[in-house]
């Protein structure tokens, strides 16, 4: 009965001790796992993408994406701290210009097709900001919106 009895404890212990391998286990594995997630991300190098400005006559903004779309960075002279006249102005375009490159800089963009929008008076200055940053401008291209004879206007008044 006495041997019986040891046995027992004997299986006991072996369980015992199986069960704290495999908890030490899974701890080994959760520190491995948790040691694979540090890794850093490694960013995407773009060499041709393409620079969206749009100039109105009360702002001006700058994206920058790669050549499907996929927006880069992105700025304006809002977000820069100019309020009211000021932000559009041609400086406030080459502030802007110069805080999107500033972004982008870690994707090693070199070459942009430049898409501009808008009658604003940023228009030129951030066009030649871009070209002096060292960007090569493949090309401009001018989408301003134009109506061909628009909508119908309104009736005259009568007094």
């Amino acid at each position: 009965m006495v041997e019986d009895i040891k046995k027992t404890q004997d299986i006991f212990e072996a369980v015992a001790a199986e069960k704290e391998g495999t908890e030490e286990k899974k701890v080994v594995e959760v520190a491995e796992a948790d040691s694979k997630k540090k890794k850093k991300k490694l960013k995407r190098q773009i060499l041709k993408g393409q620079a969206h400005i749009k100039c109105t006559y009360n702002n001006t903004m700058v994206m920058i994406s790669d050549s499907n779309g996929a927006m880069l960075a992105w700025a304006s002279s809002g977000l820069l701290g100019f309020k009211g006249a000021k932000k559009a102005t041609p400086y406030a375009a080459t502030q802007v210009v110069h805080d999107v490159t500033e972004k982008v800089k870690k994707y090693g963009v070199q070459e942009l097709e430049v898409f501009v929008k808008g009658v604003g008076s940023g228009r030129e200055s951030s066009i030649r900001s871009l070209a002096n940053k060292g960007f090569n401008l493949i090309a401009i291209k001018d989408m301003t919106p134009i109506p061909h004879n628009g909508c119908r206007p309104k009736k005259p008044r009568r007094i």
